[in-house]
């Protein structure tokens, strides 16, 4: 059986130890994992799933009340998320599946739609951040919804549109306590101000940040040639680069994956979480507040080459690869 998500095959040891099938079934579909134990973990929907939902909804309703919508969010996954929707206002609260260190986890997306002549309109409207200054990839002023979510968002909202058959549609959207809640995540020290971000690489909140590390150190301790990669982004480029490696999805956990990985390995990802394992201080003087904003200056080649030339003669046996968002090679060590 293979996660429909991450590509990983699920060892059978671990599906004989699972004692529900309706369990197996959803992981089965991408909507839980399983674990090494036999436990199986529901995965959340992101605050992109969840806006993309409220919005669709909030069209549909100008027709018919609406208790829950199908999104195909941006893994491929085709999901039903539950609403409340009617006369063209939507509610959907972001379900965090079996991951309570969610911030966001319960808060409330509200969408309200009206006709309009021609095409679809999205206004962000309060609880959804600003971004305060420019950044390598978002303009100061901007509203704080990552592209990919966005596509998702107006992909369900002309689904919608179709459906209704109506001529066009302007949706606003808004967060209910978003500003409050923005208080618990880390938007500010990212540039993000008066609300929460939209984001979604997949569509999914995957529980293994707290709860996987049982699961995901046996798959890193088995693995002949583990490549060990931070994020969503990292994952599909590590899978093109080194197609026949075990690449795992270790999140922040680069230390604990690292202790329990066979020699030698490889630690692939974008810049940010990579670098600040391998110089917590990395930005120290630099007068800069992220990685990413790092990654843009004129000093980076020369930070990023004296780093990555420390860490090799420290950890010979673990080979970094530093990719940008695209997937292009910007640091390795030799």
């Amino acid at each position: 059986m293979r996660d429909p998500v991450t590509g990983f095959e699920y060892p059978k040891a671990w599906q004989e130890k699972c004692r529900s099938k309706g369990d197996l079934a959803d992981v089965k579909k991408g909507l839980a994992v399983l674990t090494s134990s036999g436990t199986v973990l529901r995965r959340g929907y992101t605050t992109g799933t969840t806006a993309a939902a409220a919005c669709k909804a909030a069209i549909l309703s100008l027709h018919a009340d609406i208790s829950s919508v199908h999104i195909t969010i941006p893994c491929g996954l085709n999901v039903e998320v539950p609403v409340n929707a009617r006369d063209g206002r939507a509610s959907a609260k972001k379900i965090s599946g079996d991951y309570p260190a969610d911030a966001t986890a319960g808060c409330e997306f509200v969408a309200r739609a009206k006709k309009n002549e021609r095409g679809i309109g999205l206004v962000p409207g309060r609880g959804i951040g600003t971004f305060v200054r420019t950044t390598p990839r978002f303009i100061k002023g901007m509203p704080a919804i990552n592209p990919v979510p966005l596509s998702c968002i107006l992909q369900s909202m002309q689904e919608a549109l179709d459906q209704t058959g109506l001529p066009g549609v302007t949706v606003t959207l808004s967060i209910t306590k978003g500003a409050a809640l923005a208080k618990r995540t880390l938007n500010s020290r990212v540039g993000i101000e008066g609300g929460i971000s939209v984001l979604g690489t997949t569509g999914l909140v995957e529980p293994w940040d707290d709860h996987l590390t049982e699961s995901v150190m046996d798959r890193i301790s088995a693995s002949q040639h583990a490549v060990l990669t931070t994020g969503r982004t990292g994952l599909r480029y590590a899978r093109l680069r080194y197609p026949e490696h075990d690449v795992v999805l270790i999140g922040s956990k680069i230390h604990d994956a690292l202790t329990v990985a066979r020699a030698p390995v490889v630690l692939f990802g974008l810049p940010a979480l990579v670098l600040r394992y391998i110089k917590p201080d990395i930005l120290e003087g630099t007068e800069l507040s992220t990685v990413e904003e790092l990654s843009a200056s004129p000093r980076f080649g020369d930070i990023l080459k004296t780093v990555l030339f420390s860490f090799k003669k420290t950890h010979p046996d673990v080979h970094v690869v530093i990719v940008t968002r695209d997937g292009r090679v910007i640091g390795e060590t030799s």
